[in-house]
C-alpha cells in the first residue's frame, strides 16, 4: 500500500491559482489509478479528477472542468492538481487517493467508485475568499 501526503493548499482570492501536490512513498505510482477528491464543510466528498493507471484516461468533474489539470511525475513519484480561476465554492479539503490499477478501468469509473481506493492522504485545505 502506498502512502500519500498532500500539500499546496492555501488561502487564495477568487480568480487565483494553486497547484496541489500528492507525494507518494512506499511504492512507485506507475500503474496506479489516482484520484483527487474534495470535501467542503457539511457536504459529501466529491470527485474532482481521476487518472487511470493502466490505460490513458483522465476524468475531470464538470464543476471544475476547464479550470484544472492533473499530471503525474513518475520521476518524483508525485501527482499534481493545477487549479486556476478558483471560486469561493471551490473551498474544501482536497484529498488524493491511489489504488493499483489491476482492473484496467477508466478514470471515470474510478471517480464514480471512490470506495475502491485503498490509500488516502490526510488532505490539504484550500480556501478561496476575498
Amino acid at each position: 500500500q502506498v502512502q500519500l501526503v498532500e500539500s499546496g493548499g492555501d488561502l487564495v482570492q477568487p480568480g487565483g491559482s494553486l497547484r496541489l501536490s500528492c507525494a507518494a512513498s512506499g511504492s512507485a505510482l506507475r500503474g496506479y489509478a489516482i484520484g483527487w477528491f474534495r470535501q467542503a464543510p457539511g457536504k459529501e466528498r466529491e470527485a474532482v479528477s481521476c487518472m487511470a493507471g493502466s490505460v490513458r484516461s483522465s476524468y475531470y468533474a464538470d464543476s471544475m472542468k476547464g479550470r484544472i489539470t492533473v499530471s503525474r511525475d513518475n520521476t518524483n513519484n508525485t501527482v499534481y492538481l493545477q487549479m486556476v480561476n478558483l471560486k469561493p465554492e471551490d473551498t474544501a479539503v482536497y484529498f488524493c487517493a491511489a489504488i493499483r490499477d489491476w482492473r484496467r478501468a477508466t478514470a471515470y469509473w474510478y471517480c464514480v467508485n471512490r470506495s475502491v481506493f485503498d490509500s488516502w492522504g490526510q488532505g490539504t485545505q484550500v480556501t478561496v475568499s476575498s
